[in-house]
C-alpha cells in the first residue's frame, strides 16, 4: 500500500459509514464488548433528513436495547390506530400485536442524533472526514486504507459497508449490484409555509404526479412532489426555486413555501447487491439495496440488519461460534430486501398517473376495506411477519418472540425488557424447571418466569400456547421453543446460535 498511508491501528471490526445503519451496528458490537471503528466520509452531519420515521418493528428493536425512552422526546407517536398508506391509498395500521403498531415519527436527523450519542457513550465515536479510500484482505484480516485530511491503515478482522446506495465499500469488493433503473423523480424539501393547508396531505395526485405536505414540528414542514413525466438526473441536484415550480404546478399552489433548511431528490431505481459478503468484508443498509422511499422502509430494513448483524459478528470475534453463522445474515436479511425492493417497485407503478392506474387503485382500496388484506399489507410493511429459517418446526421458532408481560420474582418485566444486555436468552415459563445440561456462558441469560394472559399473539398467525420454554437470540427472533419441558433440539439450536460450548456432558454421557 501507499507509504502516504503511515500510521496503522488495530480493532475488529471497522464500519463505513455513520448514518443509522453504521451507528445502530455500532452500538450492537460495543454492546457485545467488540472494538469498533465508525468512519464516515462527511466532515459532519448535515441536518437533512430523507427519512421521517420508525416502523413497528424497529421501535421494538430499539425498545429491546432500552432506546425508544431516548427516542420518544424527539418525535411524535400517531393517536389512535394511526394513518398509513399503500402507493398514497389510505390505510389504518393498528391492528397489529404490537405495542408500537404507529411507530414514531422522528426525522432521521433526530435519530442519528440519538444514536450517535449511545454509541459515543459505548465507545465508538464517528471519526468524520474519514473515506474508505481502499482495501487489502487476507485469511487473517482485513487492512483498511482510509483518506482524507489524516490519510492511514486500519487493520481489523472484519469491514462492514454501510456507505449508502454509491457504496465505496461495496465497489472495492467487487460485489455486483443488479436491478433496475429510475423511470421517475421525486423530490422533497423542509421548509416554512405562509399559507400550510389545515392538516396532513398524503399523496394528493393531479396531472403527471402526485403531492404530500406533512408538518414536522411548529412552523416547519416537509413537503414531497413525485414526477412520472421526469426522470432523475443524479448528476445535478434541484435548486429550491426547481423545487417550488415543480411542487406548484402539480399541486397548483405553493402554499407560500420559503426558507427551506434543505432541497434533495430521488428516483425510484431498485438495486440488490449480489451478495452480502465477500471474505471480511459484509453490506448493510443502503450499501445492500435501494429502492423508492415508499414508506420509510428503506431506513427502517437497514437497522434491522444491523441488529441482525451485530451478534452474529461478535458470537464470531469472540471465537466460541463458527465463522459460518455470518453466512446466515445474507440468508434471512437479502430475502428481507428482494420483497421490499418489490413492493416498492408495485408502489411506484400504483402511484403513475392514467385512468388504467386509476382504475386499479380504486379496486385496491376497496380491498384494502378487508382486515386480513390490510393486516397483511401492514406486517410486510412494518417487517412483523418475517420468519427465518432456524432449522426449527416450532410455530414460534423464527418469528420475532412477542413482548410479553411476565412476572419474575423480581417483579413484573416484558419480554422485550430483557433483551436488553444483547446476549441471547432461554426463557423457562409457568413452572418449567430450566433445562441441566447447559454449561450457561456469559452470553446466555437464563430467566425463569411466568406469563400472564392465557396465550401470545402472533401477527397473521394470533393466537399461540404459550410455550414452556424459548431460546431467543439477541435480535428478538426465537431460535428453539417447546410446549412441553422436554429439550429435543436444544442443544442443536445452542450449537448454532450461541455457542458450540453450551453444552456439557451429562453424567451417563450424553447430553440431556
Amino acid at each position: 500500500m501507499n507509504n502516504v498511508y503511515h500510521t496503522v491501528s488495530r480493532t475488529e471490526v471497522v464500519i463505513a459509514g455513520a448514518g443509522p445503519t453504521g451507528l445502530m451496528l455500532a452500538c450492537e458490537l460495543r454492546l457485545a464488548g467488540v472494538d469498533v471503528v465508525l468512519l464516515d466520509t462527511l466532515a459532519e452531519r448535515t441536518g437533512q433528513s430523507r427519512a421521517g420515521g420508525i416502523h413497528a418493528r424497529t421501535m421494538e428493536i430499539f425498545d429491546q436495547r432500552g432506546m425508544v425512552e431516548r427516542l420518544l422526546p424527539h418525535g411524535h407517536v400517531f393517536p389512535g390506530k394511526g394513518p398509513g398508506h399503500f402507493a398514497g391509498i389510505p390505510m389504518v395500521f393498528g391492528d397489529l400485536a404490537t405495542r408500537y403498531p404507529t411507530g414514531l415519527a422522528i426525522t432521521q436527523a433526530n435519530l442519528e442524533t440519538q444514536l450517535d450519542r449511545y454509541a459515543t457513550e459505548l465507545g465508538a465515536p464517528v471519526q468524520w472526514g474519514s473515506p474508505v479510500a481502499g482495501l487489502e484482505q487476507d485469511s487473517d484480516g482485513i487492512e483498511v486504507r482510509i483518506g482524507g485530511t489524516n490519510p492511514r491503515r486500519v487493520r481489523a478482522a472484519y469491514l462492514i459497508g454501510c456507505d449508502g446506495g454509491r457504496s465505496t465499500v461495496r465497489k472495492l469488493a467487487g460485489i455486483g449490484f443488479t436491478g433496475t433503473d429510475a423511470t421517475m423523480i421525486g423530490m422533497i424539501a423542509d421548509v416554512e409555509l405562509s399559507s400550510p393547508p389545515s392538516g396532513w396531505i398524503l399523496t394528493r395526485r393531479y396531472g403527471p404526479g402526485d403531492f404530500s405536505v406533512l408538518p414536522l414540528q411548529p412552523g416547519w414542514f416537509r413537503l414531497m412532489v413525485n414526477r412520472h413525466d421526469r426522470v432523475i438526473d443524479p448528476a445535478t441536484a434541484p435548486t429550491f426555486d426547481e423545487f417550488r415550480a415543480s411542487f406548484r404546478e402539480v399541486a397548483g399552489s405553493d402554499y407560500g413555501m420559503h426558507s427551506p433548511r434543505w432541497v434533495s431528490q430521488f428516483g425510484d431505481a431498485a438495486r440488490l447487491a449480489d451478495r452480502y459478503r465477500c471474505g471480511r468484508v459484509l453490506l448493510a443498509g443502503d450499501a445492500a439495496h435501494i429502492h423508492y422511499p415508499a414508506g420509510g422502509q428503506g431506513l427502517n430494513t437497514g437497522i434491522q440488519d444491523a441488529a441482525n448483524l451485530g451478534w452474529k459478528l461478535a458470537a464470531v470475534l469472540r471465537g466460541r461460534t463458527p465463522e459460518s453463522l455470518l453466512d446466515t445474515y445474507e440468508s434471512e436479511r437479502r430475502p428481507v430486501a428482494t420483497r421490499v425492493l418489490h413492493n416498492t417497485r408495485a408502489q411506484t407503478a400504483l402511484m403513475r398517473p392514467g385512468p388504467h392506474t386509476e382504475a386499479l387503485r380504486a379496486t385496491l382500496a376497496g380491498l384494502f376495506d378487508i382486515d386480513e388484506v390490510r393486516n397483511r399489507l401492514a406486517a410486510m410493511l412494518f417487517a412483523l411477519d418475517i420468519r427465518y429459517d432456524v432449522g426449527h418446526d416450532h410455530p414460534l421458532s423464527g418469528h420475532r418472540v412477542p413482548d410479553a408481560d411476565l412476572s419474575l420474582p423480581t417483579g413484573n418485566k416484558r419480554v422485550h425488557q430483557l433483551l436488553r444486555s444483547g446476549r441471547p436468552m432461554l426463557l423457562s415459563l409457568n413452572e418449567t424447571r430450566p433445562p441441566t445440561a447447559i454449561e450457561w456462558p456469559e452470553r446466555l441469560d437464563l430467566v425463569t418466569a411466568h406469563s400472564q394472559g392465557e396465550h401470545w399473539i402472533v401477527p397473521l398467525l394470533g393466537e399461540i400456547a404459550i410455550p414452556a420454554t424459548v431460546l431467543i437470540r439477541p435480535d428478538g427472533h426465537v431460535a428453539w421453543a417447546s410446549d412441553d419441558p422436554g429439550t429435543g433440539g436444544l442443544h442443536k439450536a445452542v450449537s448454532t446460535w450461541v455457542d458450540r460450548m453450551g453444552f456439557k456432558q451429562a453424567q451417563n454421557g450424553a447430553a440431556q
